[in-house]
């Protein structure tokens, strides 16, 4: 083919997709500009956020992790609380404006006649593809900063935090195993170690553990041996499970399952549920959480849940009637 001609092609190629990305650009815009018009008239105004614990109860909970790991129970727990509010808005508006403010790469929404799940999840659980499976737990969280510096302070922060690296590598440990189950011998590897991750609201500690899936073992399988995952659970697992059910008042429901699909293909993806609401009629429901070790300071792990709650609480702001009336 003539180069000119090459060329004259491949600018039609992107122009055309240029074009095509400027018109998704101004549809999202009109659904934005549709959802402001639409709840202004509503004139909702704050929305109260309640927690099933207390400041106070949190910390005494958090303790009383701690001593589970001080007696030898376990290494580390996924400890978290769960907030509620009255919120008459329609779950796909609000899922929209979720994705907008802390856009992720493993979203996902879902409709039911009883509840509806909005989920912003940065993290994956588990991929499978030609018989390579992988995951990526997350381990360590710092807000982003309010301006370059104080954000670049943030990101180095949890770089440098040997607290944040050991919770890291004892979940690591565990991924491993639990890949191990169904994995061949030697072929289960870490790829990537506690990479700082930039998210819309948050710095996030990641690593990829990965493997070769011995032949003939099913996905029902590898999910069985697997899940839950065990960055919102604990190390070890079961008994992490176990002291997490005693001392968090209100069961998880979805928060910190799965979402995902299987495909016919034997492929899979699936994320980790947090990041995630829940709509049961006029009630929202979001869970936030972190894991315990043994030198966590309670007021900082309390902290630190609000952080991963910014996202959400942002959300919910965002209908409040002042606020749309400076969109407007």
């Amino acid at each position: 083919m003539d180069p000119d001609v090459r060329d004259r092609d491949l600018i039609r190629k992107v122009n055309l997709e240029v074009k095509s990305i400027i018109s998704n650009l101004k549809g999202l815009n009109n659904i934005k500009r549709y959802i402001i018009e639409k709840y202004y008239k509503k004139n909702i105004s704050n929305v109260k956020l309640r927690s099933n614990l207390t400041r106070q109860n949190y910390i005494k909970k958090v303790m009383k992790t701690k001593e589970y790991i001080h007696n030898g129970d376990i290494y580390q727990a996924n400890f978290s609380q769960r907030f509620e509010a009255d919120l008459p808005v329609e779950p796909m508006d609000l899922y929209y404006i979720l994705r907008e403010k802390n856009a992720a790469p493993f979203s996902a929404f879902m409709g039911f006649p009883e509840l509806s799940i909005g989920s912003s999840s940065p993290e994956r659980f588990l991929f499978l593809k030609n018989n390579i499976i992988e995951t990526r737990p997350i381990k360590g969280t710092r807000p982003r900063g309010i301006d370059s510096y104080s954000d670049n302070k943030n990101m180095m922060e949890l770089k440098d935090s040997i607290k944040d690296r050991a919770e890291l590598n004892m979940i690591v440990d565990l991924e491993r195993n639990d890949l191990g189950k169904f994995c061949y011998y030697g072929t289960v590897r870490v790829y990537e170690h506690a990479v700082v991750e930039k998210y819309a609201r948050v710095f996030h500690s990641v690593s990829t553990v990965t493997g070769k899936v011995k032949k003939g073992t099913d996905i029902s399988g590898i999910i069985k041996a697997a899940f839950p995952g065990g960055s919102i659970t604990g190390a070890p697992k079961i008994r992490a499970m176990e002291i997490i059910d005693e001392l968090e008042p209100t069961a998880r429901n979805v928060y910190t399952g799965s979402v995902g699909y299987i495909g016919v293909d034997c492929t899979m993806d699936l994320n980790i549920v947090i990041r995630t609401f829940v709509i049961k009629g006029n009630k929202f429901y979001y869970n936030v959480g972190g894991g315990i070790v043994e030198d966590s300071i309670p007021e900082d792990e309390y902290n630190e849940t609000l952080d991963k709650g910014i996202a959400l609480k942002e959300t919910l702001k965002f209908f409040n009637a002042k606020n749309l009336r400076k969109l407007l």
